[in-house]
Parts: structure tokens; sequence; C-alpha cells
């Protein structure tokens, strides 16, 4: 019996097999694009639309709410409609709403037009992972599925780097430019090389559940994405959106629990898979842990050591060939080494560079970021790959739609919670630090008895305030970012004891392997 799915046709299928991965890939690149190529032009799209700086984070915000909001919305799309007609339908949307950021003239029109992106772009990861799936027949789905990775590590690679030479060489429109001819691309290929199959029309839309669901998910985005500049709970905002989360979601939860199933939005059957609902927990953690970390080597660099945008994206982007070639190795050993000790083996080396990152001081050579971010590279590439394994290798191909989507929301909300984490303790810690480090300057301090230091860091003068006061100020941030590293350190040793409970699949089952969480 042949292993080629229908979504590939029978004849010349190897070389279709081929052309699919890379429209696959180029459609995933957009996605995964529009996730860091955008962040470097903000102040140059703040100035264009007459922005303040509150009001243009709603480029990003607007994005990330409406893709989290839509991205359990695939497996039902798929279903009702077909795989192909929605993955077509995504990729023509989302350049099509790229065009529409590229020409926005307001605040308005580019946060609408970004809400639009994140609808269109919600699916193309889910849907990428599970036709790459259908694909490929399961004794190449660790090798197959580690080189498609490579490919999308394109996107975060190039982002910050392509980002800002875009900007600078010509303007900001153009990091949402870029996407119509790799966008194109990726439609032609996918138009011609996937098979259309009939659409299955098995599920029944649930249209309470995906309400309640959907409010849920936007108010835990603003939460996390407001939170901090509002003060956390000090400001009812806050408090009225933990409210509705909390309402939406109790009311999700039981819903879901009283329909038959297959009758609710989500199919709580795939809570009986014991090794997906594992994957679930470690995919969370692995977005609340690692994925923050990345947050923060940026905004150092940029902040505290002035790099330029194109300087930082170039020292920051090794990290994701580290990645790369840890996936071509790791994709060999998937199905012929435990599973587990590979995500021993990647959440140690995670935790090494993580205590590289923590030794970081203010003076800092490139190969000082550049060597911790690819060791850190190789741990990411040695933890998702296996643990995609694990996920995946007992679901059922039908639920496979359903489970790719529902594996990224959760990893999504993991990094959000993750990154809305460091960031409030490095405001916090910044403060605490320069207070601490206040009381303990004054003339009596032995560094004042330099002849130099007095004169330079006059404290009776105003401006020797002011430099005492910024090169503080710089120090405090140094050292709550060092905090930071550390908590992710400490939190990254603690998951290793969890590995004990996730059992290895049973032999000759599909090794699947998923990369969504590469983005």
């Amino acid at each position: 019996m042949s292993d080629v799915s229908p979504a590939v046709a029978p004849a010349d299928a190897g070389i279709n097999r081929r052309m699919i991965t890379i429209s696959i890939m180029l459609a995933t690149i957009i996605q995964a694009l529009d996730g860091t190529i955008a962040n470097v032009a903000l102040p140059h799209m703040q100035g264009s639309l007459s922005a303040s700086q509150d009001q243009i984070t709603w480029v990003l915000t607007s994005f990330i709410v409406a893709a989290a909001i839509t991205t359990p919305l695939t497996g039902w799309l798929c279903d009702r409609f077909g795989q192909k007609n929605i993955f077509l339908v995504s990729v023509a949307g989302f350049v099509l709403a790229s065009v529409l950021c590229g020409i926005s003239m307001s605040l308005a029109q580019i946060v609408g037009a970004r809400l639009l992106q994140g609808i269109f772009g919600a699916a193309l990861v889910p849907l990428s992972q599970a036709v790459l799936l259908d694909i490929n027949p399961r004794e190449k789905h660790g090798s197959a599925m580690a080189v498609w990775g490579m490919g999308v590590m394109i996107g975060p690679i190039l982002g910050p780097t392509l980002g800002g030479w875009l900007t600078d060489s010509y303007n900001w429109r153009w990091v949402f430019f870029i996407n119509v001819p790799i966008g194109s691309l990726a439609f032609y290929g996918i138009w011609k090389y996937i098979r259309t199959t009939p659409a299955a029309r098995r599920m029944s839309f649930d249209m309470f559940g995906f309400a309640t669901l959907s409010i849920a998910i936007g108010a835990l985005q603003m939460l996390l994405d407001r939170g901090e500049q509002n003060d956390w709970f000090a400001s009812r905002e806050t408090w009225v959106e933990a409210i509705v989360l909390a309402m939406s979601f109790c009311y999700f939860i039981a819903h879901t629990a009283l329909r038959p199933a297959g009758k609710s939005f989500f199919d709580y059957r795939l809570l009986k898979n014991s090794n997906y609902v594992t994957g679930l927990m470690f995919i969370f953690i692995v977005g609340l842990v690692l994925f923050a970390t990345r947050a923060l080597t940026p905004s150092m660099l940029q902040g505290l050591m002035g790099y330029p945008a194109k300087i930082a994206g170039l020292v920051t982007a090794p990290s994701g060939f580290g990645t790369m070639m840890a996936m071509l190795l790791v994709g060999r050993l998937v199905g012929k080494v435990d599973f587990r000790l590979l995500l021993a083996a990647g959440f140690s080396i995670t935790a090494f560079s993580l205590w590289q990152m923590s030794r970081y001081t203010l003076v800092l050579a490139p190969s000082d970021i550049v060597w911790p971010g690819v060791i850190q590279g190789v741990g990411l590439g040695l933890v998702f790959v296996p643990l995609s394994a694990a996920t995946f290798a007992t679901l059922t191909p039908e639920m496979r739609a359903e489970g790719t989507a529902i594996y990224s929301l959760i990893r999504n909300i993991g990094s959000s919670i993750g990154i809305a984490l460091v960031q409030t303790l490095l405001v916090r810690n910044t403060q605490i630090a320069h207070a601490s480090l206040v009381e303990k300057v004054s003339n009596a301090s032995p560094a004042y008895q330099d002849a130099l230091v007095a004169s330079t860091y006059n404290l009776a003068t105003q401006n020797g305030l002011q430099v005492i006061n910024g090169e503080i100020t710089r120090q405090a941030s140094m050292i709550a970012y060092v905090n930071d590293f550390w908590l992710m350190l400490i939190l990254t040793l603690l998951v290793l004891p969890m590995l004990l409970v996730i059992r290895p699949p049973k032999k000759n089952v599909p090794v699947v392997v998923d990369h969504a969480a590469m983005d």
C-alpha cells in the first residue's frame, strides 16, 4: 500500500513532495517574517502616521490578538471547506492584507490591515504542519520536517536584519510589500502541486464555543500586552480584562464538557491522548521560558549598548543558524534515539547558554552575543523536533489539523506570558537596582577619592548629577537583564525532571515533527 497522501498526485509523487515542501516553506516564511520584521520599523511608522508611543504598539498587538483568536478555527475551516482551499485563501488574504498595510495612511488603517493579516495568517503554520505530515511517508517524517524546519528559520533569521535594511534603504512600507513576491510564489505552488480533496464536513460549527474561547484569548492578549503599561492590577482596565477572561473561559470549559464529542468547537477527545496532553504542557513551558529570552537580547543591545537595528539583527541572527544545524542533525536521530535523551540534551544546552547570558556586562564584544545565541539555537533545535515527535506520534490523521492549531495556540499563550513576565520584571528590577545604587553614591564613596571621577561625576553640579544618573540607570538596567536571564535559567533547569512523565511512543507509529513553535 502506498504511503503517498491524497494531497499529492500519484504521478511524480517525489517531485510534487519537493515542490509542495518549497511552497509551504514560502507560505510559512511570510508569516514568520511578520512576527519580527515590523518591530524595527515601529519608530519610523510612528512619525509617518503621527502616532504616540502607546498607539503605535497596536500595530503589533492587533496582529497577535487576531492570530490568537483565529488559530483554533483552522480545524473546522479545513473540515468544512477543504484543506487546500483554506490554504489558498489564507495565503491570498495575507498577501492582500500586507499590501493594505503598506499603503495605509493612518493608524486606524494600518491597525485594521494588521487585524486582517492576523486573521489570514493564523492558519498558515498549522496548515503547513498538517500538509507536510500528510505528503511524507512515515519513515521520512523526521528528516523531511527537519529540512522544512531549516527553511522555516529563514523568517526569524532574516526578520530583524531585512526589516532594518528595508526601512533604512527605502521606507517602512517595504517591510510589508516584501510579502507580495514571496506569497505569490507560495500561492502558485500550493495551487499547482497540492491535490484538491473533498471537504469531510464531519464537524458542526459551535458558535458559542468559538465566541467564548475567542473572547477569553482576546482578553488574555490584551491583559498581557497592556498590563505593564497600565501598571497591571492597579488599573481598572486590567481588572476588567481579567474578569472577562475568567468568565469567558469558565463558560467555554462548561459548554465544551456538556456537548457531545465532536459537536463542540474544541474536540475534547484530544485530551484523552496522554502524549498530546504532555506535549501541550511542554510547549507551553518552552514558550514561557525559551521565547522570552529572545525578546530580551535585541532590546538590550539597542537600548543599553547603542547597536543600530541592522547590527543588532546581524549579531542575533546566528542563533537561527544554530537551530538549523541542530534540526538537520536531530531529524536523522528521531526514531533511533530515545527522544527523552534528546530533550534532556536540548534543555541542558539551553541552560548553559542562559548561564553564559547571565554573565553579561555593559562591555561586550560581538562574539559574546553571537556564541551564546548559537548555543541557545542548538538547544532549541534539539528540543522542538523530539517534543513534536512525542506530541503527535499517536494522533490520528483526521485530528491533526485541530491538534496542530491547538499546539500553536498553547505555544503562543506561553510565549506571550513569558514575554510579559520578563518585561515586567525588567522594569521593576531596574527601579529596585537604581534605588539601591543611588544609596551608595556620595562624595564619601571610595570611587570619589579619584580626582577624575570626582570631576566627571560632580554631585554639586546639575551636569554631574545628570551624568551619574545616566550611568546608574544603565548599570541598573544591565542588572535587571541579568536577573531575567537567571530566572530563565532556573526555570529551564526545573523543566528537566518533568521529562520523566513523558512516555516514549510505541514502535511502528508515525514520527511526527512540528516546527510551528519556531516562528
